[in-house]
């Protein structure tokens, strides 16, 4: 990141990387990138060399009895480099881009945890750790955006605005512009649509359609509209099921093949082995009477032949 930061001060970038990253002031945000993607997998390496148990490979870091998940360093690391980011000079580029890199470090040591603080236990290897590498890949997309110079709708026309001293009218248009693409945004996510709220930052007509199509089932949306509307409900599972399902059939096939397969069974959930003999309980176990009404003793302390309970 250094390196970068000084072949940019020394105007001996190559044509692409000085023009699009260089002179646009992203050297920074590239940085980030980079140290995010980078981070990213190699802590998934580590936890798949942990979770395949390799002999050779550092395990879990614990203090005593408790595991210190990764996300504790991400933390650390993103409060350190947020702090020395602040302070940095603003004319400093290497400076900037340093703290930027470690900001990203400790981004992708949290996101790949995310899962953990959403559900607030440990569900790394389960199905709701998928959720995880969602918001990395979501995280990794926006930024590869930006440092493509794509900007979310409406930004150029925000800046254009404060740069002009008054206009009543440019004023109205875009407080209504922006007003009108909030609340398309606000019911294509109530409707579930996550991904096409993500991507009508882009390309707002997404907005529109999002709005208008039906809700998924169980948004809130759906919960809220659809309680009494049974044909929509019907018409709702057949197109989650038809069109959705797949989708997310593929997409849990890549993300089990970059970050590790999910769900698989623990050592205590494996079957039992069939060269094992079965336990045989003890007789007063298999039967009840027995273990709740002892025999019956003579005086003499021996157990009497006769059944303890009167026919």
């Amino acid at each position: 990141m250094m390196l970068a930061a000084r072949l940019a001060g020394t105007g001996r970038t190559p044509g692409w990387f000085s023009t699009v990253i260089v002179e646009t002031g992203r050297l920074p945000l590239f940085c980030f990138f980079v140290a995010f993607l980078v981070s990213f997998a190699l802590i998934r390496l580590s936890v798949r060399m942990i979770r395949a148990q390799v002999s050779w490979w550092p395990g879990n870091v614990t203090r005593g009895d408790m595991h210190l998940h990764h996300m504790v360093f991400g933390v650390i690391v993103m409060v350190v480099a947020g702090v020395a980011g602040l302070a940095a000079p603003l004319h400093s580029l290497g400076w900037r881009a340093g703290t930027a890199a470690a900001f990203g470090v400790g981004t992708a040591l949290v996101l790949d945890e995310f899962a953990l603080i959403l559900h607030l236990r440990d569900v790394y290897w389960t199905s709701a750790g998928r959720v995880s590498i969602d918001a990395v890949f979501i995280a990794a997309g926006v930024t590869a955006l930006l440092l493509l110079g794509v900007v979310p709708a409406g930004i150029h026309d925000v800046a254009s605005f404060l740069g002009k001293t008054s206009d009543s009218t440019a004023l109205g248009s875009l407080l209504a512009t922006l007003t009108v693409l909030f609340c398309l945004a606000s019911v294509t996510l109530l409707k579930g649509k996550i991904w096409t709220g993500l991507f009508g930052l882009v390309l707002p007509f997404l907005f529109l359609i999002g709005a208008v199509r039906l809700a998924r089932p169980g948004s809130p949306w759906s919960r809220w509209r659809y309680r009494a509307k049974p044909k929509k409900i019907a018409r709702a599972t057949r197109r989650e099921e038809r069109v959705r399902q797949p989708v997310i059939r593929v997409k849990t096939r890549l993300v089990d093949l970059v970050a590790g397969y999910h769900d698989m069974p623990a050592v205590h959930d494996r079957p039992p082995r069939l060269d094992v003999p079965p336990r045989l309980d003890p007789p007063a176990l298999l039967d009840p009477l027995a273990r709740l009404d002892p025999p019956a003793r003579d005086p003499d302390g021996t157990a009497s032949r006769k059944s303890p309970h009167p026919t």
